[in-house]
């Protein structure tokens, strides 16, 4: 269900805070988007993604992160699922300037796909698009402030390939290895 509230009573916004899921909400040019929980099957996903790429992004100098706050500005951020960046480009709230490569786990209904041109404006360099129910891999890399779809699901900033098996099975190679990520 989408809605949309000319203004959001503030008892909503505490009661979001207290139960801590203001945790995946995003600013866009100063409008609210209020993200629900991720399910039981993207946070299984997105954690396994962590075991396998956080070691890969390491190897290359990056550091790598679950769910923090890239910003363009204070009233225009997104929270990315998966963020392989440089330590400068770090600061007490999250990432400010960019990052090097977004993984955004897709679910139905959500906005994923619309970020694409907000984060090649704010120079990420690769976006990796999974889809949480069929393991679908789509690669977008910045090229001229603009994201443009890469043939094939390698990934240049981390160095690997992903190989969708099926509705449950994403295989990861790179770095010299192989690993199968269920979720």
């Amino acid at each position: 269900m989408r809605a949309v509230l000319l203004e959001v009573p503030p008892h909503l916004l505490e009661e979001r805070r207290r139960l801590g899921v203001d945790r995946w909400d995003e600013m866009w040019e100063g409008v609210l988007h209020m993200v629900p929980p991720p399910a039981e099957r993207h946070q299984s996903l997105g954690s396994r993604l962590v075991e396998v790429l956080g070691p890969l992004a390491r190897r290359r100098g990056l550091k790598f992160a679950y769910e923090i706050g890239l910003f363009g500005a204070d009233d225009d951020y997104r929270v990315p699922d998966l963020v392989a960046y440089r330590p400068a480009q770090a600061s007490a709230r999250g990432l400010e300037v960019a990052a090097e490569l977004v993984v955004e786990l897709v679910s139905p209904g959500d906005e994923s796909r619309e970020k694409l041109p907000w984060y090649a404006a704010q120079g990420v360099t690769e976006v990796v698009l999974i889809d949480r129910d069929t393991l679908a891999v789509a690669v977008h890399r910045s090229i001229g402030g603009a994201p443009v779809r890469v043939v094939g699901a390698r990934s240049a900033v981390l160095g690997c390939r992903f190989e969708r098996v099926d509705d449950d099975h994403l295989r990861v190679v790179g770095g010299g290895a192989v690993a199968e990520v269920s979720p």
